[in-house]
């Protein structure tokens, strides 16, 4: 979900070409669940194997990394953490509205309704621990490192942006930005289009690059201004405030200078400010030890995805020899790359 200040961000178009052996840092849970709402049969299930096992993470991990490495990216999967207490709220309120949506999905399959059955199948995904782990053998298998984060991604994802060990954060989350990353590329994992929530419609979706140093400068504010104006929007970690929206949140913050003097005008309060502010600020995160990037193991890959959950070795075997090729060249990347 995050923090929606999409009004205000700078971004421009791009392709995935022209970033050849840019390592790039990849909020894991933000794109895994990414595949597993769209990774999906014509009636809105989720791909399964014969033991009725969802496979539609492993199918878009395999499958868009191929399409990563094709083009020269080397990505590097943050995985999330221990979450910080103060999103209990958040994951609490996800659940609710997870099991919301399973109970109108029996009324639509009771119904016969298609199309309110693949709408809603989507929202209903859960990242289970086992799907984890598949997804990190996997990546091992493939010759990608993974990082296993003390707490947030976005923020490990984010930390390794802005310290020169990634070039940018492959995200959907605009968090990123108030993490401190200088870029952030959306889209890089789609298949080129995306459904319209409700409608029978689909429109092409085009990766794009957001640059935080432009966003500053064209909305001249600070940094810490936008983390101000992500906290009154609404993040993970609090309710922001009733009717601001990202561009009324930019005015007051002009106006006024900061959040406090903003609640000071409007007597609110917004509990653990300070708390809040030093999560987009002062990242729980680890040093990020020398990314090493493997060759793929062939037998590896097919034994995960043939053997354990039915994958078609006639089209798997393709992809393995362009990942082999792609990967065969570099296993060292060194901060010179950047």
């Amino acid at each position: 979900m995050g923090v929606d200040i999409s009004e205000l961000v700078y971004r421009e178009q791009v392709s995935l070409k022209g970033y050849e052996n840019r390592v790039m840092a990849v909020d894991a849970f933000n794109i895994l669940y990414q595949f597993l709402s769209s990774v999906r049969q014509a009636d809105g299930t989720p791909l399964m194997d014969s033991r009725g096992r969802v496979t539609s993470h492993l199918s878009g991990c395999f499958y868009r990394n191929i399409n990563l490495l094709e083009n020269g990216i080397r990505p590097v999967y943050v995985f999330d953490g221990k979450p910080s207490r103060l999103k209990a709220n958040t994951i609490r309120e996800r659940m609710e509205v997870k099991e919301k949506a399973r109970e109108e999905l029996e009324i639509a399959r009771e119904k016969g309704d298609l199309e309110r059955i693949r709408s809603l199948s989507a929202r209903v995904t859960h990242l289970t621990r086992d799907m984890v782990e598949d997804v990190k053998q996997l990546l091992t298998a493939l010759g990608i490192p993974y990082i296993q984060a003390p707490s947030e991604g976005e923020g490990q994802a984010s930390y390794m942006c802005r310290t020169g060990q990634a070039y940018g954060v492959i995200s959907q989350d605009y968090d990123c930005l108030l993490f401190g990353a200088s870029r952030v590329f959306r889209n890089f994992t789609t298949g080129g289009r995306r459904k319209v929530p409700g409608r029978n419609i689909y429109v092409p979706v085009s990766p794009e690059l957001l640059i935080l140093e432009e966003t500053l400068s064209r909305n001249g504010i600070s940094y810490d201004q936008l983390i101000d104006i992500g906290i009154m929007v609404g993040t993970d970690f609090n309710t922001g405030l009733a009717r601001v929206g990202a561009k009324t949140a930019l005015k007051l913050v002009k106006k006024y200078g900061n959040i406090e003097a903003v609640l000071k005008e409007r007597g609110e309060v917004i509990e653990n400010l300070e708390e809040i502010k030093d999560i987009f600020r002062k990242q729980n995160v680890i040093e990020t030890p020398p990314i090493t990037f493997g060759k793929p193991d062939a037998e590896q890959i097919k034994r995960i995805l043939c053997d354990d959950h039915d994958f078609d070795p006639a089209r798997v075997d393709p992809y393995i020899t362009l990942a082999r090729e792609k990967m065969s060249r570099n296993t060292q990347t060194s901060l010179d790359g950047f």
